[in-house]
């Protein structure tokens, strides 16, 4: 009795909490200035919210009918492929010399979008994986309210907070981000413990489907960038704002939407497969970074010598 208050609580109350916190972290990031990045940089945001709103979910969508899935283990797929990048993404943009404004652009634009798009395409989802007369049923004007409560009230909260307190909100916004990390990992530590009984089955019929849906979209958003001539930064940002979902927020959906642990455990085991993932292309990028700077120092010392 005890453990399921326990439960009841991280699901109703904490989650929803610390993701309405961490979606105000995002907004404490953002100005007016960076939804004109669209007008700006209309190739770069262009590419990268193409690969995030649209690529994306078709791939997932593939996946979870190709791959031997159970249906809940499918309904999370499609719960990661719908989800907006989060602030985990802007994080190791950052730590990867990527173009931290892009991400945030993308990012904010895409988390706003995708609260009108995740209802209606995950209630499909729903029906074609879990069939017409299934228990769980997704009352789309009811999600669409809960998300804009979770994801634009907080953001908004958020660019106010930048707007008239920006040294505070520069001060704060880097701790809100690395509590988005740390709460996303206990998380996930909480689902592998809530679902300790059968984490083992769980992570061998989930892991195959959460890695080949990161590598192929973190491919994606790289190949794309490269063949539609973006800088270094640009591929950056948009390989990890692609390959990084909020993972916060599916989750969430998983467990309060549908009060279903099956249907979190994709984005669980997803969370832990795109930590490692994206730890090694921060390593990957920060070199070529590194590398492509001392080139150029190197071509202006040659260059002033000869003049």
């Amino acid at each position: 009795m005890e453990n399921l208050e326990i439960v009841t609580l991280v699901n109703t109350v904490i989650v929803p909490i610390c993701l309405f916190f961490i979606m105000m972290g995002m907004g404490l990031t953002l100005v007016t200035d960076d939804f004109k990045r669209v007008l700006k940089y209309p190739k770069a945001v262009g590419i990268g919210l193409t690969n995030q709103l649209l690529l994306l979910p078709v791939i997932g969508f593939a996946l979870a009918n190709i791959m031997p899935l159970e249906p809940e283990y499918a309904v999370g797929v499609m719960l990661l492929a719908l989800c907006p990048g989060g602030t985990t993404s802007n994080l190791f943009t950052y730590l990867a010399k990527g173009d931290v404004a892009l991400s945030v652009t993308m990012t904010a634009i895409a988390s706003i979008i995708t609260v009108f798009s995740i209802p209606i395409v995950l209630s499909l989802s729903l029906i074609h994986f879990m069939g017409e007369g299934s228990e769980f049923q997704l009352p789309i004007l009811k999600t669409v309210i809960t998300l804009i409560l979770l994801t634009i009230i907080p953001i908004s909260i958020g660019m106010l907070v930048k707007r008239f307190a920006p040294t505070f909100a520069d001060n704060s916004q880097r701790y809100v981000s690395r509590f988005g990390v740390i709460f996303l990992s206990f998380l996930v530590l909480f689902l592998c413990y809530v679902q300790r009984s059968t984490i083992v089955e769980a992570f061998f019929a989930t892991g195959p489907v959460s890695l080949l849906l990161n590598l192929s979209t973190m491919a994606l958003g790289y190949y794309t960038s490269k063949w539609f001539g973006l800088n270094l930064a640009q591929r950056t940002s948009v390989t990890l704002e692609v390959g990084l979902q909020n993972s916060t927020l599916s989750i969430f959906m998983a467990l309060s939407l549908f009060a279903n642990y099956k249907m979190s455990i994709t984005p669980a085991i997803y969370t832990l497969i795109m930590f490692l993932t994206a730890g090694i292309l921060v390593r990957v990028f920060s070199a070529k970074y590194h590398k492509r700077q001392k080139i150029e120092i190197e071509n202006g010392v040659l260059a002033s010598r000869q003049l």
